[in-house]
């Protein structure tokens, strides 16, 4: 097969020598300056050709090292994907393994699950998890939302009383844990953190919803407990960030961003 680069200056030779054998056979010196023409042009030509196989000949090998190089790239996010996605599902194990012994989604500050229950994953005050739990279950329902493409809130909050006085000190936790409870849906995840403050995870709710959520929750305590001031930080994946350590982190520096605010404040999170 010829190559494809070699058809011009070929042409043109071929040309030129016929018009050489027709200038020698007809003894006609303008078909020998045609000839001697077609025959430099085929020169160029051919000078032409060879830069151009030298060129694609380079590119093809930079795109073949590119290639190699995008594969190999690749294959190490793959790695580190597969390597993620599996600490995820061992965390999930822990998860469900709460929810068979009965520490569904708390139906009131007071429910208890039966004897054996692991005592670290239930708040004895309010009977919501605790942050122990918070965190597994940020880490499973976010595993669980980037399998199905779907969004998940969450939402840091804290009620305190006194903060127009210098005795600041955290609201009465058994009414904060009856008023997210009955506002929450079954779906979502409740909890009471170290610190008193309280940890959501919104199933499948996006910014617009979070809010909400968080706004219904503070109407309530203040129609039960005037004077009190409710504060929260709220993010969401996958609008601010994509992995539940990135996620923590913002819903913890929304909420730092509210409690710069001596009033009642929903902060949410902002994309870096």
């Amino acid at each position: 097969m010829i190559d494809r680069y070699a058809l011009t200056p070929i042409s043109l030779g071929a040309l030129g020598g016929v018009a050489g054998v027709a200038a020698a056979a007809a003894d006609a010196p303008a078909l020998g300056l045609v000839a001697g023409a077609l025959a430099a042009a085929a020169g160029v030509a051919g000078w032409s050709t060879a830069s151009r196989r030298a060129g694609a000949e380079a590119r093809a090998a930079q795109l073949a090292a590119e290639s190699d190089g995008l594969e190999t790239a690749l294959a190490a996010q793959l790695k580190a994907r597969l390597e993620a996605e599996e600490a995820v599902r061992g965390l999930g194990s822990q998860l469900a393994a709460a929810e068979r012994e009965g520490l569904g989604h708390a139906t009131g500050p007071t429910a208890r699950s039966d004897a054996g229950r692991p005592d670290a994953l239930k708040d004895d005050e309010t009977g919501l998890f605790t942050e122990d739990y918070f965190r597994v279950s940020v880490e499973s329902r976010i595993a669980a939302a980037r399998r199905h493409l779907r969004p998940v809130g969450i939402v840091l909050l804290e009620v305190v009383e006194g903060l127009r006085t210098d005795s600041v000190a955290n609201a009465d936790p058994v009414l904060v844990a009856n008023t997210v409870i009955t506002t929450l849906r079954e779906a979502d995840t409740a909890c009471r953190m170290d610190d008193g403050r309280f940890g959501l995870v919104l199933e499948d709710t996006s910014e617009n919803g979070a809010i909400w959520t968080v706004e219904r929750i503070r109407r309530q305590i203040v129609e039960e407990r005037p004077g009190l001031t409710m504060r929260a930080g709220i993010a969401c994946y996958p609008a601010h960030a994509f992995n539940p350590a990135d996620l923590l982190r913002r819903a913890h520096d929304a909420l730092d961003a509210a409690r710069e605010w001596h009033q009642d404040r929903i902060e949410v999170a902002t994309v870096e």
